[in-house]
Order: C-alpha cells, then sequence, then structure tokens
C-alpha cells in the first residue's frame, strides 16, 4: 500500500511506504512546532513522527532548524507553539531532566564530560540515587550496557586516556544508563575514522533493533544512506516532508533539503604548473603543556595545489597550521615561504603582523571560528575589518570597504542572517563558518590554510566551499587543507599528507589512495614514524 503523499518543491513528491511504518511504534510525534529567536523564525509549525525501532536522519541546510528542533525535544529549548507527545500522551519538556524523565537523550557534538574522571564517574556523575554510592555497582551494569548493545569501553579508564570515538561511547551509555530509549545524536561522525564510524554505526543498528528511536543530524548523505531507516527534511525552519531511507537516492535528498537540483561532485583539475610555495623542514611543536604535538614533521606545499591533512583529532593538525601562521611557538625545525623567483623568507619566530610586513598574504581560517576567527559579539562589518584597520591611510578607519564585502560574503555564499549589521555569535554555526571563510578568501591570498572549513555544514554549502578553494588553487594559491570526511580529502585533495601521533605517516596522492587505506595510516604508525613524500 503506497499512501501519504506530501508535496515537494519542483513539483516532485515523496511517497512514504506506510505498510513498513505501520509495524513501528510511535515514540514521539511533534505538531506545529514553532520557536522564534527575536524577528528570527527557527522552527515554523513543523510536524516530525519519530518511531521506535528506526534510525531516522534529520537533514537540512544550515539555518534550517534540525538542532533547534531536536533541542526542544531534549529540554534545552521550549518551544513557542505546538505541542510535542510522547508514546500518545501530550507532555511539556521544561529541562534536559524533564527530558531523561521521559527517556529522551541528546547526545551533543561537543562532548559534556569531566577529564580527571572515569568513565564509570562520568556517566554516574549527577545522579540521585538512593543509598550508598557503589562505584562496582555501576560499572558492572555499564558493561551490561555495553555487552548489550556491542560498545567497547573500560569503565576504569580516564577520560583524559581516551580517544575521540570511545569519549563519544561514554556519552551514549550515559544517556541509556540513565534509562534513555530515545536517542538523538548530533553529527556522531564528525570526527572519526572510518573504522571507528563503521563501528558505530554497528551499535546504532543493534539499539534500533532492540527497539530504540535513534536519530541523528548529519550532513554526510553517504553516512544516512548506510545507516538509516527514514529521512526528514527540513528547509528553512518548515518540515517538508520524509522518505524510507532505500526509496529515495542521495541527488533526491540534496533537491528536497535546497529546493533546487545541485551538483554533487568536486571537480579535480590537474594544474600544468605548480610550484614550491611553503616548505617545512622538522618541525617539532609542543604545546602549553610541554607535551610534543609534531614530531620532525617536513613537506611541501605548492602553488597552484591543494595539500590535504589527513588524523585523528588531536594529533597535530591544529598546531602545524598555528605554527605556519606564526600563532605557535616552534621548538625547531624550518618553515620557508617561497616567493616566485624562488627567494625565501624564513617564518619561524615571527608573529603573523610580521610575516605580513614581510609581503606574504596568508589566509588562515583557525578550528575555532568564534575564538580565534571572529569576535562574536562584533557584527559581520566589524569582523571584516579585523583584517582591514591596519590598512588605511589617514585617521580615520574606513568602513565603507569592509561593509561591502560584508555584503558582497552574505549574498555570494548565501550566509543566513536579519542583516550585516548582527552579531556573528546569533548566527549558526554554519553561517558563521560562511563568513570567516570569505573574509579570509577576500584578502587574495598567496597561502591558504584552512582548517575544517566545511564543520557544521550543509551539503550545498560545502560545495560552494569546496569550489572556491579549487577556484584559489586554479589562481595559483597553495591550499593547505585538514579535513575530517576522508570521502572529500581524496575528491578535493591533490596530495594528503597523513599525520599518526605527530609524525607524518606519509604523504600520498589523492587520486590513488581509498579513504580506509588513509584510515588505517591515521591510526597505525609505521616503524619510522615517518614517510617520504610521494
Amino acid at each position: 500500500m503506497l499512501c501519504l503523499i506530501q508535496q515537494k518543491t519542483l513539483k516532485e513528491k515523496v511517497v512514504i511506504n506506510l505498510e513498513e511504518l505501520e509495524k513501528k511504534d510511535i515514540a514521539v510525534k511533534m505538531r506545529d512546532i514553532t520557536k522564534r529567536f527575536g524577528s528570527i523564525v527557527a522552527n515554523d509549525k513543523c510536524w516530525l513522527n519519530i518511531y521506535r525501532g528506526e534510525v531516522l536522519a534529520l537533514l537540512g541546510e544550515n539555518g534550517s532548524g534540525k538542532t533547534t528542533l531536536m533541542n526542544m525535544l531534549s529540554g534545552i529549548y521550549f518551544p513557542d507553539e505546538g505541542q510535542i507527545f510522547v508514546d500518545g500522551k501530550e507532555v511539556s519538556i521544561r529541562s534536559p531532566k524533564d527530558a531523561m524523565d521521559l527517556g529522551i537523550g541528546m547526545i551533543h557534538q561537543h562532548f559534556k564530560l569531566v577529564d580527571v574522571l572515569t568513565a564509570t564517574e562520568n556517566i554516574i556523575l549527577g545522579l540521585d540515587e538512593p543509598g550508598k554510592l557503589d562505584l562496582k555497582a555501576a560499572a558492572d551494569k555499564i558493561r551490561e550496557i555495553c555487552d548489550l548493545y556491542g560498545f567497547e569501553v573500560n569503565p576504569d579508564q580516564k577520560i583524559y586516556d581516551m580517544s575521540v570515538s570511545q569519549k563519544q561511547t561514554v556519552e551514549i551509555v550515559k544517556v541509556l544508563y540513565r534509562g534513555a530509549d530515545i536517542l538523538i545524536l548530533d553529527e556522531p561522525t564528525a570526527v572519526l575514522t572510518p573504522q571507528e564510524a563503521d563501528r558505530l554505526f554497528v551499535v546504532l543498528r543493534n539499539m534500533r533493533d532492540a527497539g530504540k528511536a535513534v536519530v541523528i543530524i548529519t550532513h554526510k548523505l553517504h553516512e544516512v544512506m548506510d545507516v538509516s531507516d527514514r529521512v526528514a527534511v527540513l528547509r528553512k525552519g518548515t518540515f517538508v516532508g520524509d522518505m524510507i531511507t532505500k526509496q529515495t537516492t542521495i541527488p533526491e535528498m540534496t533537491n528536497m533539503m535546497v529546493g533546487r537540483p545541485v551538483t554533487l561532485n568536486i571537480p579535480r583539475k590537474k594544474m600544468e604548473h605548480i610550484s614550491p610555495r611553503l616548505e617545512v623542514r622538522n618541525l617539532t611543536v609542543k604545546d602549553s603543556e610541554g607535551i610534543e604535538k609534531l614530531h620532525d614533521v617536513s613537506f611541501t606545499a605548492n602553488a597552484g595545489e591543494i595539500l590535504g591533512i589527513a588524523g585523528i583529532s588531536g594529533c597535530g593538525q591544529k598546531e602545524l597550521l598555528e605554527a605556519i601562521a606564526g600563532l605557535q611557538k616552534v621548538e625547531s625545525g624550518t618553515i620557508d615561504y617561497l616567493d616566485d623567483d624562488g627567494f625565501a623568507d624564513h617564518l619561524v619566530g615571527k608573529t603573523p603582523l610580521e610575516i605580513a610586513e614581510l609581503g606574504v598574504t596568508l589566509s588562515f581560517v583557525p578550528e575555532d571560528r568564534l575564538g580565534m576567527g571572529l569576535v562574536g559579539s562584533m557584527d559581520l562589518t566589524n569582523n571584516m575589518m579585523l583584517r582591514s584597520f591596519r590598512k588605511g591611510k589617514s585617521i580615520f578607519t574606513d568602513r565603507k570597504t569592509p561593509r561591502d564585502l560584508a555584503t558582497t560574503v552574505v549574498e555570494e555564499l548565501e550566509v543566513v542572517t536579519p542583516g550585516i549589521t548582527t552579531p556573528v555569535r546569533k548566527l549558526s554555526g554554519g553561517n558563521v563558518q560562511k563568513v570567516l571563510v570569505g573574509r579570509e578568501i577576500a584578502e587574495a591570498p598567496t597561502v591558504l590554510l584552512t582548517a575544517y572549513a566545511v564543520r557544521g555544514l550543509d551539503i550545498n554549502s560545502s560545495y560552494m566551499i569546496y569550489d572556491l578553494l579549487n577556484k584559489q588553487k586554479e589562481s595559483g594559491v597553495a591550499v593547505v587543507y585538514v579535513g575530517e570526511d576522508l570521502d572529500v580529502l581524496v575528491e578535493l585533495c591533490d596530495r594528503i599528507l597523513i599525520l599518526c601521533s605527530g609524525y607524518v605517516n606519509g604523504i600520498v596522492d589523492g587520486t590513488a589512495i581509498t579513504k580506509e587505506e588513509i584510515g588505517l595510516m591515521m591510526t597505525h604508525l609505521n616503524q619510522e614514524g615517518e614517510s617520504d613524500e610521494q
């Protein structure tokens, strides 16, 4: 029986197979949910069904209201209008505790764990249980949960000794320990290797098969096809429709999210003339606590090329880019900028301002966009002016040029904002990233360093950024791209430098390697701890 036809953009139809859905119990019904932030309507009369025994992928562009909608279900926000039903009963969820009492738990992209405590201590932290605290009984219960769903976690291990995937496991076990049977995961694979993501998907399927309702918010459509049973799409704060995953395609989902056809390919033009622009030799960097983050790193970044940097979170990518940009102290080694005539400027020991005074036009999109990249309390114009205020030739600050640039960035990168006078902290994470990338590219750099340039961006915005990076490459810029999506790294980058525990574990041809091979090199250091360039 095929029915329930919902209107889709471009006069297409979404057909839901009700026979499959009727076999499942509805865990949550959200009806006419509306949430406003001042003049911004984040969600506008949204409807959503969440079924037990399924994995639901919630899709939408940046600012479409996905996370806001789930934040209302998990008690972080309270809806201005609408109704929420859990197991058929209307409920009022005013706090995360209310949500947990209803069996709803949300695992956020940024973990909320205490590093110096063990997994068990983090999982039971804040629980008000009768009687004497029994850590052993709690650890036994944690092991039972892990055995049931296929988790791998040591209850006695300290958080600071854990990998990113292990920390995520602790967050999931924490909500299961508290009795959650409706789980929401926000960008669950954002910093996982392909192997870690595959293990997570096995666990999600096990939870689904045990009757849990699982919702994932993600931008990785190939993962949606792999792990989800149903897809629900929001666009500009409204519910567009939902589809059985096996009955749809990636282009169809993308068209539904954006409202128009989107080309999903990343062209990789082979440049005829490339030349060395940045030479890094034997670079060793320690963090503020004296821990070595990079060991004897050497590579060359070429003009007319995109050099990808792959590695698990915290293996030295941040320190590498900051050392090049003059923001990180270097213990030993050299960083040389080569001009078109082959003359070298030594960058080690110089501040960003001193590097600019050498005539080196270097742009940097940092990982910390609202700490290092932009000032959250300032509007778009003033954030653009952070790059240009020293260039004025009079005693008066030029405000027209940065205002025009802010307007251009908003228009060309489709930044969702009430206006250029809006403080950037009021924008969604993806729109903040667009502002930052647009400002840095507008500097017309000869070296462009990007750390997770598309993190948090929807698929349409991501491909817009990939296109901008390719245009920079074709104009002769040396682009260094740190990314976490290995599918994109092998499609976009000409060469890929793989970091493992602060060592260079290989520099490979982006056209001749798979993401699985990169994932293994990210986690298994070769005997020498370094590799020659290919």
